[in-house]
């Protein structure tokens, strides 16, 4: 239809750069995300919000930085978004290093399956394809608000993982864990009916806690897998940690609270890469919403 047809240039425009060596694709991504920042006056404000409150000791130079390197790893994974929908195997595999492969076979060798615990970090899509290549992989999914995305989207995850799952299809899940599949889970913003309040960097943040019921009712073991984009066009390193211990607890707080330690842990590693354009702190009450335009006046920004 005519209305997506600047969004199917676009793609045709980013498909085209595939063709260039993968050093000249991340260059060609960051500059994308360089014209980006200049435009994205919204994204850039929340942005700086989110930063200011998970890092208050940040200078104003320093948070204004780190804001023009995140728009640099969003131009990052829009190309790596073409690659996952379009390149092959044989072309991703050699940029990829998963560490802790152990981890997951030793879970998988239990007959019950394993959950993937990740977050949305701008390395989202390039780590739930790895895992595609690694061992067949469940993978759960959001529904993109734009038709044309969520088509192309649903028939790359549909033709590269053993399961593509809608957000909203926990029966599909726990199916595919009794199956003994690994299933891919990024619960971290998505709240609706399993939220609660957990703070995260400190601050109080509407969470999905639905994470410590679906292990429960599985028995599935609860592994924490987080993506890295390496510098300088180097590829990536996806790490999956040891199974998380006494998981889950008797209090699903509580094991939110660990999730969100595990998210802050690799954000301070690559703080670049967390998706911080997403109203991660907008919470429900009169003083829930700090990305206001009273919020924004009374810091000062």
């Amino acid at each position: 239809m005519p209305r997506y047809w600047p969004l199917w240039l676009g793609l045709g425009l980013v498909r085209a750069l595939l063709v260039l060596p993968f050093a000249a694709q991340m260059a060609a991504g960051r500059g994308l995300g360089r014209l980006a920042h200049v435009f994205a006056r919204r994204d850039r404000r929340i942005a700086d919000v989110n930063l200011r409150l998970c890092f208050p000791e940040m200078e104003a130079g320093q948070r204004r930085d780190l804001i023009r390197r995140h728009f640099e790893s969003l131009g990052c994974a829009l190309i790596e978004t073409a690659l996952v929908w379009w390149a092959e195997d044989d072309e991703l595999l050699p940029l990829m290093r998963i560490e802790g492969e152990e981890n997951l076979a030793a879970a998988l060798a239990e007959g019950r399956g394993a959950i993937l615990l990740s977050a949305h970090f701008t390395t989202l899509e390039m780590g739930a394809r790895a895992m595609t290549m690694s061992t067949p992989t469940a993978i759960m999914y959001q529904e993109p608000k734009n038709a044309l995305v969520g088509e192309l989207s649903r028939r790359a995850r549909a033709h590269r993982a053993k399961r593509a799952i809608a957000s909203d299809s926990v029966r599909e899940l726990l199916q595919s864990l009794k199956q003994n599949l690994a299933a891919w889970y990024a619960p971290d913003q998505r709240a609706d009916r399993n939220g609660a309040i957990v703070p995260f960097f400190g601050i109080p943040a509407t969470t999905n806690v639905a994470t410590s019921r679906l292990a429960r009712i599985s028995g599935a073991p609860v592994l924490p897998y987080f993506p890295e984009r390496l510098p300088g066009g180097a590829g990536y390193v996806m790490r999956i940690g040891k199974r998380l211990e006494d998981f889950p607890s008797d209090d699903p707080l509580v094991d939110a609270a660990r999730f969100h330690s595990l998210i802050e842990a690799h954000v301070r590693r690559c703080p670049d890469q967390y998706l911080w354009t997403y109203k991660r702190f907008k919470r429900p009450g009169p003083d829930g919403d700090p990305y206001s335009a009273q919020a924004a006046a009374a810091q000062g920004s």
